[in-house]
């Protein structure tokens, strides 16, 4: 093995390791959001977690809201806790990123109500789920959840994103996604993308997530190439490992396992994305450059990512190859292009 590949593996184990464990406290708090009176934001996966933290801490701060979600109970129970937290009321719409036809039709829900969007994050996500589920459309659950689902809401979204920057004053609006420190680890292998027989000979749960972190960075840095200089504000965020729900696919004695290291509180998970999402400073992280100090990637750029807790990071190198942000570009306009003329 190369000495360069030998250093960006020790790179990104050490990446892993410190986003994971390493993290210490927060220096950024939700009292420095500015107030988004006039701002509307959607997040996905709002009704639980990270995402309803997030949607607690928009509302409190005076933006609309709409609730992107899969179900529609659990969504509702979450809107009135969050009511009476508040005094404000946030907005449902339905959406299963696991299904292309659903994340069409949530645009056209939200589009035949609003001309506007400041602030899309795409928070919600599965983690390890069980080889044998795959997506309505056939593809791999988390990477069709994570990655594929997240992408065609956005591609749907960026008429009234680009409209809506051209119209604020800061010409400018958000594009928040969640990635994991898991992207450091593990394949990114477009064979596995969809299920078949790569997918189920070789590949693990734990190895799939990895990739769909993997894709979600790629997705964002592609993104704010191709529209950072027309006002899209395109950041990564990895969460950090906090309390959440994610577990739920694992046996009981690994989820017990990863329980026990979810050191932190699920509002520090919410951090990086609100930062990203509300702050002056976010509108300056498109094509923000912080050099990895390690050879093996000093030719790369750090774009677009925060690590825990709302700092600037360095995602893994290979992220940021601009010919692997196009090929994965290209592959999920081919995966949507059926459903794009297609009624819902």
């Amino acid at each position: 093995m190369a000495l360069s590949a030998i250093l960006a593996a020790l790179n990104n184990a050490y990446s892993f390791f410190a986003q994971t464990f390493l993290c210490g406290e927060p220096t950024w708090s939700v009292e420095e959001i500015p107030d988004l009176t006039g701002q509307i934001a959607i997040v996905t996966g709002g009704n639980a977690g990270i995402g309803k933290d997030t949607v607690k801490e928009l509302l409190k701060h005076n933006a609309k809201v709409y609730m992107a979600c899969r179900s529609e109970e659990k969504a509702i129970k979450a809107i009135k806790e969050l009511q009476v937290i508040t005094g404000k009321t946030a907005e449902f719409i339905q959406l299963d990123l696991a299904d292309l036809k659903s994340v069409k039709a949530a645009v056209a829900a939200y589009t035949a109500k609003e001309s506007q969007l400041h602030i899309l994050i795409n928070n919600a996500g599965v983690m390890y789920t069980p080889l044998e589920q795959v997506t309505t459309d056939g593809y791999d659950m988390q990477f069709g959840t994570n990655v594929l689902g997240p992408f065609y809401f956005t591609k749907l979204l960026l008429p009234t994103l680009l409209a809506t920057a051209s119209q604020c004053p800061a010409g400018k609006v958000r594009v928040v996604s969640s990635t994991s420190s898991a992207h450091y680890i593990g394949a990114f292998e477009f064979a596995s993308f969809k299920d078949g027989p790569v997918r189920r000979s070789r590949l693990l749960p734990e190895t799939l997530y990895g990739q769909s972190k993997m894709g979600v960075v790629i997705f964002a840095t592609e993104l704010a190439r191709r529209y950072g200089e027309r006002g899209i504000i395109s950041t990564s965020v990895n969460p950090g490992h906090v309390k959440s729900d994610l577990t739920r696919y694992m046996s009981p004695i690994k989820g017990a396992i990863v329980r026990y290291l979810q050191f932190y509180p699920v509002s520090y998970g919410a951090l990086g994305q609100l930062y990203a999402a509300t702050t002056a400073a976010g509108l300056a992280l498109n094509g923000k450059v912080r050099p990895c100090a390690l050879a093996a990637c000093s030719a790369l750029t750090a774009r677009q990512f925060l690590k825990p807790w709302a700092t600037v990071g360095v995602p893994r190198a290979s992220s940021q190859d601009p010919r692997l942000g196009q090929d994965l570009w290209q592959w999920l306009e081919d995966q949507v292009a059926p459903f794009e003329d297609a009624t819902i």
